[in-house]
Parts: structure tokens; sequence; C-alpha cells
């Protein structure tokens, strides 16, 4: 590679910092000379009190990061899969992938109690419409509420007293090394996880030759496969950080199973499929979930 220099772009927060340094890491195997990471403040992480839905969705989290590769201020950018938009932007790619971590959702509450045995009208925190709906099909006498804000500061408000309990995802409290504030671990026929939950991706821009020939010496083929697959179907279905939807990818000897559920806007209706198909139609399998849950819902879901 002719370039003397490459610098990652990343969101600024603890979380996303090690996710960036992961990259760098893998990249430093194929690539010795200087890489910089260059931490960029988000509108998602500037304004933390209300649902991204109401100041702009996903895309918070990654248009000034974005702005910054299209720009040729970075060469490349670090996200979270499951916070990045579904459509892809003009000009960029998010073909690359780190091997995924757990996609498990967990809980943490006060007094380490476990789900099951919550006090009834305990706080329940969570972002995410999915994870209440789901959460409400095992226990509806709990008080679901909004929280937000990276980890530590959802830590913070639990041991306040805000909440009696969180759900996280366990692949950033893993990153952390926090995992002894795991309470309980949810399977993921429990929890369907968000398309893309535990992947790290790596964007870049389209005619960068070099950067994405060396990308691709660090992907991980199968969180390809998983990611793309994950994301289709959300693709079909339109959804954003409002559609209460889990999808899940998981490899099965050579067979790729995809699980994934949607729910109604008031969250009262479920619908579900699963089915299994080989790493070569497996966007056509995701391109027909979508499709079929669209056409359960009678599009009655949010998008």
């Amino acid at each position: 590679m002719k370039r003397s220099h490459i610098i990652i772009g990343t969101r600024a927060s603890k979380l996303a910092v090690i996710y960036a340094e992961k990259v760098r890491q893998k990249i430093k195997e194929f690539f010795q000379n200087d890489i910089e990471l260059k931490k960029i403040i988000t509108s998602g992480d500037q304004n933390q009190k209300e649902r991204l839905s109401e100041i702009g969705g996903k895309g918070l989290f990654s248009t000034q990061i974005e702005k910054e590769l299209i720009n040729k201020n970075i060469d490349i950018a670090v996200h979270a899969l499951k916070d990045m938009p579904t459509i892809e932007t003009d000009n960029l790619l998010t073909n690359n992938f780190l091997k995924r971590n757990s996609p498990n959702e967990i809980l943490v509450s006060n007094k380490n109690i476990n789900f099951k045995d919550l006090k009834p009208h305990s706080i329940i925190g969570t972002s995410s419409y999915r994870r209440e709906y789901q959460l409400k099909k095992i226990r509806s006498d709990l008080k679901y509420k909004l929280i937000r804000g990276n980890v530590d500061t959802r830590l913070k408000k639990l041991e306040n007293g805000e909440y009696d309990a969180i759900v996280l995802s366990k692949a950033g409290i893993e990153s952390l090394n926090l995992q002894d504030k795991i309470s309980q671990e949810f399977k993921t026929d429990e929890l369907i996880p968000c398309a893309g939950q535990g992947i790290i991706a790596i964007q870049c821009r389209k005619e960068d030759e070099e950067i994405k020939e060396l990308l691709d010496k660090i992907n991980d083929k199968d969180a390809r496969i998983i990611a793309n697959a994950e994301r289709e179907v959300l693709k079909v279905l339109e959804g954003d950080c409002d559609t209460a939807v889990g999808v899940y990818a998981r490899k099965n000897l050579d067979k790729i199973e995809l699980t994934a559920e949607l729910f109604s806007v008031d969250g009262t209706t479920r619908y579900f499929m699963k089915e299994t198909a080989d790493k070569k139609s497996i966007l056509d399998l995701s391109k027909k979930i979508g499709r079929e849950l669209k056409l359960q819902s009678n599009g009655n879901y949010k998008n």
C-alpha cells in the first residue's frame, strides 16, 4: 500500500473507541505505518434524553462520521452495525465486518435480581420498542421506561434508583469488561436481537481501492453473510429505529438459520418467521421473510 498514514473515524464514546481500536489492531497486521483514531462527536451522543426517532433516527450516530469520510478527512469509519441506517449513503461502502461478538441481551438489576423475580411494577429501562414489547410478552406487570446514554450513564441511572433494572446488549458490557454487572443473560430465542447486534462494521469510500483491498483482508466472511442477511430483512420492511423488529441469522453447519419477528404499532401482536437457507440463497430468504412479515402485519407497524 502506497499511503503512509490511515485515519479511522469513530464516535467518541468509550465503547465506540474500543471497537475502533479492535479494527486498528486488525489492520496493523497488514499495514505497518501510522494509524490514527479520530474521535467524532455525533448528534446522537449530544442528545441523550429523547427517542432517536424523535430527533432524526439512527443516522444521528453515523451522519457526522460519514461526512468526514466523504470529505476525505478520514479513510475508514467504524460503527456498531445496529446503529447504522439500512440504506447505504451514496459513494460509501459498508461490506466489511469483524467477527461477531455476542448478539445476546442482558439484564442488569439492582440487588442482582433475575427478570422473573422482579417485583410487580418494577421500572425497566430500555431505549428500544423491540425490547419493551418482547419483555412485555413475558411480564406485562412491569413498567417500561425510556433510557438513553452510553453504558456508564445508564448504569449510573440504575444505581441512582431511577430504574430497578435495565436491558443492554451483552457485546457492549463485555467490551467494557463489566461482565460482573450482569444479572441475567437472555437466549436469542427469548429476546431476538436487533439486526446487526454485536457486529462491528467498517465503512470506506467506494472508489478507495487501496482501503477496500486492505479491509477485505480483515473481513470476517461469516459476519458479512450474517450482517447482510439480517439487514436485508430491515430493508424490505423499510424499518427505522422505532420499528419493533428482531432479526437474527445463525450459521448452522453449512446453512444459515434466519429468525425474525415484527410487532404491531402498539406491541400487542407479534408476527414471526423462522427458516433456513444455504449461503448462496440467504439474501433471497431475507427478502422473502421481510415480504411475508409485511403481509402478515398488513402495514400495522412503525416504519
